[in-house]
């Protein structure tokens, strides 16, 4: 968080799709400290009990946790040659691993697999249809303040993404 102090704010270009989720997720991490960022991610996120927001897709396409929307993702992430870290606690369906399965799709350097319709693919099936609900959980608890404008940003880059890929498909 001591990085975003020096966090570049405006866009290269005005008007940016991501600029303005982006300069509110700078100015919330900049209004506040790492420990109030932790407590805030804790009271949403782990809770004791039950927590205020589950960042599992299963949990948002099926109500419950660790249901066919899981074995789905670990059966497509298996054909992509992808496990899941045993000493790594979270599953497989947790919004960050998820969007690390993406940036390696991405950024990976294996062709046969980093590729734009995997790419595709992948988000249609394992982001596209739960992340937003994600968002909209966060947006509504009167506790989030940097947490919001974290489902902002991934809100806005889920949007540029549908874009990107229903080009694709035209």
């Amino acid at each position: 968080m001591a990085s975003t102090g020096q966090a570049v704010t405006q866009a290269p270009q005005p008007g940016a799709l991501l600029e303005g989720a982006w300069g509110e997720l700078v100015a919330a991490l900049r209004a506040t400290t790492p420990e109030e960022a932790a407590e805030e991610h804790a009271a949403l996120f782990l809770g004791v009990g039950k927590p205020e927001v589950f960042a599992y897709g299963s949990f948002h396409l099926s109500g419950y946790l660790n249901e066919q929307p899981l074995a789905r993702l670990r059966a497509d992430l298996a054909a992509l040659g992808l496990a899941r870290d045993a000493q790594q606690l979270e599953t497989e369906d947790h919004v960050a691993y998820v969007l690390e399965v993406m940036r390696y799709l991405i950024a990976g350097e294996d062709a046969a697999v980093c590729n734009l319709e995997q790419q595709r693919r992948f988000f249609r099936a394992h982001l596209q249809p739960w992340v937003e609900r994600l968002c909209d959980a966060v947006d509504a608890q009167p506790r989030a303040r940097v947490w919001r404008a974290v489902a902002g940003l991934t809100r806005a880059f889920l949007q540029v993404e549908t874009q990107g890929f229903d080009l694709l498909e035209s």
